[in-house]
């Protein structure tokens, strides 16, 4: 079968090598000169099944509202006042119930702990290097209320069988030894220790090329302008560069996806929210994180990255919009200097910003949808570098008819008309 991949994110590579090896003819269609150059180029770098969570959940109104008041403030709202904004943060609002959180944390979990299980063949059928690191991550608590507050996400991790430690202070210093030198006081930690870390960007141009030796076309520089239909199947995709016809079209386009289907009635609850990074040189190593760390107070991951040291989070609803605000960058550097004071460089380190794909009940979207031969594979929010390989294996699945080895009835967008 012809298939065409709109997008060359993480989410859009990934799909195409699986689709590749299930036998399929492949073209990746992308804006970009290059693989992974907007949301995947700079996230967080941390691969964490265990901590995959839906940020809809009991309580979170209310500690909203604090994170707005904080001076290092983990969220950061500027909605534009239209339609799809406010329906998007209604649907969050409804997501916030404890039936909801557990149901959404646990269909979370269960793609990134299958896409956690793939990239480890993944990279063993292959070999493929990103300055990845399996060592674990750990989920710093700078506060006691913090710490009473996980036994519902230990339920969780139970239930899956996903090991775990709680840690006190001590113990934290000794999963990263750089904690030692931290600079405000640390009450303890949740940690994971089967969870890895890599570069996003660098796996997924190693992958890209993996994928033209299975046959994949890769067309940069190629803008998406829709979509059209003939009868109930889609014909073709319109491209800056003219039409592309397939037997199959995957949408893979990130925060772009909803547009892209809106004309044929499709409601996909995918917006964008805004994340930041700095990049910064390694200065001292003894002193810098050896994985990743999760500061649970302003929501922000600090992750060893080969001689680098990745410092991302905070969550922007701003829309499309993809300005770099001073005030952002000085709430990373606080984060990564109060903890691992001296390890970085901050005045050297690279500032940057991507549009998160986010769905109000955390889930990404992957699937078949109600036209016959359009699949979707977008929605993973923070975590599209962690569910990446299950998502891609996912819909090679949906697409090739065969069964796949975890449950997808509750991924595809028909959750959201059940």
């Amino acid at each position: 079968m012809k298939v065409a991949v709109l997008g060359g994110g993480v989410i859009g590579v990934t799909s195409a090598y699986y689709l590749a090896k299930a036998g399929h003819e492949v073209t990746v269609l992308e804006r970009q000169p290059g693989p992974a150059l907007e949301t995947s180029f700079a996230n967080a770098g941390e691969i964490s099944p265990g901590y995959a969570s839906p940020w809809a959940g009991p309580g979170v109104p209310a500690k909203a509202v604090k994170w707005l008041l904080m001076e290092h403030a983990p969220l950061i709202l500027r909605p534009k006042l239209d339609a799809a904004t406010i329906g998007w943060l209604l649907s969050i609002l409804r997501n916030c119930t404890e039936a909801r959180y557990a149901l959404n944390k646990s269909r979370m979990v269960r793609l990134a702990e299958y896409s956690r299980d793939l990239l480890i063949a993944l990279r063993a059928d292959t070999g493929i290097a990103y300055d990845e690191r399996s060592r674990g991550t750990l989920q710093l608590f700078r506060t006691q209320a913090q710490m009473d507050a996980i036994g519902k996400d230990v339920e969780v991790l139970k239930s899956y069988g996903v090991p775990y430690e709680v840690l006190d202070a001590v113990g934290c210093a000794v999963a990263e030894p750089g904690l030692a030198n931290a600079l405000e006081p640390i009450v303890g930690g949740l940690r994971l220790p089967n969870d890895e870390t890599g570069d996003c960007f660098k796996f997924t141009n190693a992958l890209a090329e993996l994928a033209k030796g299975l046959g994949v076309e890769f067309q940069f520089d190629t803008a998406i302008t829709g979509l059209r239909k003939e009868g109930d199947r889609i014909a073709a995709v319109r491209t800056s560069r003219g039409e592309v016809t397939a037997d199959a079209f995957l949408v893979a386009m990130g925060s772009y996806s909803p547009a892209l289907v809106r004309p044929f009635g499709m409601k996909l609850p995918v917006y964008p929210v805004k994340g930041y990074s700095i990049t910064a040189p390694i200065l001292d190593a003894e002193r810098a994180p050896v994985s990743t760390l999760l500061d649970e107070s302003y929501k922000v991951a600090i992750t060893r990255l080969g001689d680098r040291i990745r410092v991302g989070g905070m969550a922007e609803i701003s829309g499309f919009n993809n300005d770099l605000h001073p005030r952002r960058r000085r709430t990373l550097e606080h984060s990564m200097q109060s903890l691992f004071p001296g390890a970085g460089d901050a005045g050297a380190a690279r500032f940057w910003s991507g549009l998160r794909p986010m769905t109000p009940d955390g889930t990404p979207v992957v699937g078949a949808t109600p036209i016959g031969n359009l699949y979707l594979n977008t929605g993973h929010g923070t975590l599209g570098w962690t569910m990446a390989c299950g998502s891609g294996q996912v819909i090679a699945d949906v697409i090739s008819g065969a069964a796949s080895a975890i449950d997808t009835r509750d991924l595809a967008i028909s959750r959201y008309s059940n």
